[in-house]
């Protein structure tokens, strides 16, 4: 090899083992918006240096944020291709939709999603196949749970308003997702009447999600309670929503983790439980191993909070033995 040879090759070894030592580029895809530090990045970032990547160091984040305007996902996602990131981490069922239909290569881990199977993210739980995986708070029979707990803290009520929002994908002829669904089966196996109220994302003629209409809806049918589910809109949007079933003195249960919206019931999974199990996938992956070979990683565990405070807002009272049963009671 002559010195001109040489001097080649050490170059390209040299920018070689620069490039090896550069951060991954993480793409962060969200429904929402910003800021992250509370919710996502402080205990994601805690929860990838137990797993052995320093934020900074080892990776850094390219968010992008829809802003509530979920048709800009699909243009957001191909920024981040083009960006050429190592990795997409995409939060919500429509997020991480837009992510697989962008790209067949980068790989993908989801979270804040219901039913990945339903909304054709994965082949199945267990071999999810392609270059995505993720976790989810699936739980088939928490809207059972949920319902099952309104009718203790409540025993006479009747007529219940389910809160959901019309970005869910996997819709029927009614336009009922599978988590409405399940949530309207759930009432009436009980005996209590439904009511789903859909909010309207935000878009072209519509800057703003009209809560206050969602309110009235509710009003006009004759809710005695609200269960606030767990989908984009909402969940962006749960101090809005708590503030607002507090000034109707409608009693709101909010899905696990989902105690800062203010309710007078949190139940269930809690989202908070997510960010470690998504660090390990992420992990795994960087260390070698293929997204559709990982199985999606289920939540289980239900977490009980109740509020007094809001409680006393609204004019009910917690049973002392509900209280007894609670993993936190906010007084």
């Amino acid at each position: 090899m002559d010195r001109r040879g040489a001097l080649a090759l050490g170059a390209a070894l040299v920018a070689g083992r620069a490039r090896a030592q550069a951060p991954r580029r993480m793409g962060v895809l969200l429904n929402g918006a910003p800021p992250l530090q509370d919710t996502f990045r402080r205990p994601f970032f805690a929860a990838m240096a137990q797993d052995g990547f320093v934020e900074g160091r080892d990776f850094v984040l390219e968010p992008r944020f829809a802003e509530g305007q979920l048709g800009r996902l699909p243009g957001l996602a191909a920024e981040l291709v083009a960006q050429r990131v190592d990795l997409i981490v995409a939060l919500g069922g429509p997020s991480a939709a837009a992510a697989k239909r962008a790209t067949e290569t980068i790989p993908i881990v989801f979270a804040i999603v219901t039913d990945p199977v339903a909304l054709g993210l994965v082949a199945s739980m267990e071999r999810p196949g392609g270059n995505i995986t993720g976790v989810t708070s699936l739980d088939p029979r928490q809207a059972d749970a949920q319902f099952a707990l309104l009718r203790r803290v409540f025993p006479g009520i009747e007529r219940v308003a389910i809160l959901s929002d019309d970005t869910i994908p996997g819709g029927d002829a009614d336009g009922m997702a599978p988590i409405d669904r399940a949530n309207i089966a759930a009432a009436r196996a009980l005996g209590i009447q439904p009511q789903v109220v859909k909010l309207r994302g935000a878009g072209p003629g519509r800057p703003e999600v009209d809560f206050d209409a969602a309110f009235d809806a509710m009003a006009a049918a004759g809710a005695q309670a609200v269960v606030v589910l767990d989908t984009p809109i909402p969940f962006a949007a749960r101090r809005r929503i708590g503030e607002l079933a507090l000034a109707r003195r409608l009693p709101a249960m909010f899905a696990g983790g989902l105690r800062d919206g203010g309710g007078v019931i949190t139940y269930g999974t809690s989202v908070a439980a997510t960010w470690p199990l998504m660090a390990s996938a992420i992990a795994r992956i960087w260390k070698g191993e293929s997204p559709g070979s990982i199985p999606v990683q289920v939540l289980t565990r239900r977490e009980l909070v109740f509020n007094l405070r809001s409680a006393e807002t609204v004019g009910i009272a917690i049973p002392p033995a509900l209280l007894a049963e609670a993993d936190a009671v906010i007084r």
